[in-house]
């Protein structure tokens, strides 16, 4: 008996069966580019999406697929997609990186129950709906990117808590907002109904089936949106565990058994089980470092090793072996956590003729390390206190880049023994649709952990991560006008 996840991602689509003790069995990983055909867009074409699911099955064993119970569902977070009656893309799927309807944003007057940015369901169907009536008046379902990957394998039409809150269009339960949605014009018929992220949401349809070696009529889990998933995943089970997800852009996570506090740049979700999160969401980090990594013309083992020289020496030395008097602000598609500012941009300042290419690979390194501290310094001001991380993400594996982010955001930080967090909790919460596990269960689903940095006390690193915040706070509004423009 095995349980198939699959994670929707913005970059690539993730496939992993677990057997009926959670145990990772086989995993497949597609990668694909989103699409930018206008400054400040972020798409990609559905049948992106299919393709890459189709490559990721054939890349499991046949025999562990014809075995699978169950399906459950990750996805990137906020984005959305528009289909017909038919079930058919209307247009290519926008994504949370979007700024296109950064101007619409005044239509959510504060207070908001969550901080609102452009890419988000909400102001993107506003977009729409200004932009695009043709669009809009073939559109049946506004849909979230997992939810329209179980509605193709067969699925019914639902979503979760935990990506309808992230909408700006519901409260901070999920439950839709009929009076915003009134308010902005949006047509509440454009929205699926809600179902618990571990409720049985349709069962496989013979045509999927046959298009991935699986068995027609296996339990569609509704799913949750990719963070809760790899927190569920990363066995998050208690109130105040904490976890950071590095991908294309990164999370701080800290689980709640009340409602958190409304706290400004920070998120207040439903996480995948009946639990809550409090949430830093920094959008420029695997996507910041992979561009810098493009123009320098790096391979990542190049890159690593001039940033940072070799791994002993990186595992005693201190972080302040990097050019003192450069800084990079990495925020290439704006920021959420803390700034939520979507006009902001990245750049160098300190740059000398002296400085080599990988001093300015470092150097971007510790931006992107910067970004996140600021998001955790947000959650450590709303009341939380934070001195370790359990860690996941495909970004977050060299051991010289995990010592910079101990270090930067001055926590231990403990590896999750479980390369595919999100997918794996998409793949319990599918064996909860299906009966086989209970919520009582989910503690014991835990994970392994291992312990592979921690803070070493380096104040040159620190003295930089304050002219990181200075920079950016002498040239926020500099932003702010260009983008007027």
């Amino acid at each position: 008996m095995s349980f198939l996840g699959i994670d929707l991602g913005t970059g690539s689509l993730k496939a992993v069966i677990v057997d009926e003790n959670g145990r990772e069995l086989a995993a497949a990983s597609v990668a694909y580019a989103l699409d930018t055909p206008h400054p400040g867009w972020a798409e990609t074409s559905v049948q992106t999406w299919w393709q890459a699911l189709l490559d990721a099955a054939v890349r499991l064993p046949a025999e562990l697929r014809r075995d699978v119970q169950a399906i459950g569902f990750s996805g990137q977070m906020h984005g959305v997609v528009l289909v017909d009656a038919a079930g058919e893309a209307v247009r290519p799927a926008m994504l949370w990186p979007d700024t296109r309807a950064q101007l619409l944003l005044g239509e959510w007057p504060e207070p908001q129950p969550n901080p609102v940015a452009p890419g988000m369901a909400g102001p993107l169907l506003s977009w729409i709906v200004r932009n695009e009536p043709a669009s809009a008046s073939r559109t049946r379902w506004a849909l979230q990117p997992k939810d329209w990957l179980r509605m193709a394998l067969g699925g019914a039409i639902a979503t979760d808590p935990s990506d309808a809150c992230a909408t700006a269009l519901a409260d901070p339960a999920g439950a839709w907002d009929a009076a915003l949605l009134e308010r902005l014009q949006l047509p509440r018929d454009w929205f699926a109904p809600l179902a618990p992220s571990y409720a049985a949401g349709g069962t496989l349809s013979t045509k999927a089936a046959q298009a991935l070696g699986l068995r027609a009529g296996i339990v569609l889990a509704t799913g949750a949106a990719d963070t809760p998933c790899a927190a569920l995943g990363s066995g998050l089970a208690h109130d105040g565990d904490a976890l950071l997800t590095t991908g294309t852009g990164g999370q701080i996570v800290v689980l709640a058994e009340q409602t958190p506090a409304a706290a400004r740049g920070l998120h207040r979700y439903r996480a995948a089980s009946d639990h809550w999160y409090r949430m830093a969401a920094m959008q420029n980090v695997g996507v910041a470092l992979e561009r810098v990594r493009g123009w320098l013309g790096y391979e990542w083992a190049d890159a690593y090793h001039d940033a940072f020289g070799d791994t002993a020496a990186a595992s005693t030395s201190t972080a302040s072996s990097a050019a003192p008097g450069l800084t990079f602000l990495p925020y290439l598609t704006g920021e959420r956590t803390p700034w939520l500012n979507p006009s902001a941009r990245g750049g160098w300042l300190g740059l000398a003729l002296d400085h080599s290419r990988g001093a300015i690979m470092r150097a971007a390194f510790e931006g992107v390390a910067f970004s996140l501290r600021a998001g955790l310094d947000a959650i450590r001001a709303s009341g939380a206190s934070v001195s370790a991380l359990k860690l996941a993400g495909g970004g977050s594996v060299d051991a010289r880049w995990r010592q910079l982010l101990a270090d930067a955001l001055d926590v231990e930080l403990h590896a999750v023994d479980c390369p595919n967090a999100a997918p794996r909790g998409a793949a319990i919460l599918g064996g909860l649709a299906s009966g086989h596990w209970h919520a009582g269960d989910l503690a014991r689903l835990a994970p392994g952990t291992t312990r592979v940095a921690g803070p070493r006390g380096d104040t040159a690193l620190a003295a930089r991560y304050a002219r990181f915040l200075d920079l950016y706070g002498r040239v926020e509004s500099w932003f702010d006008d260009a983008s007027a423009r």
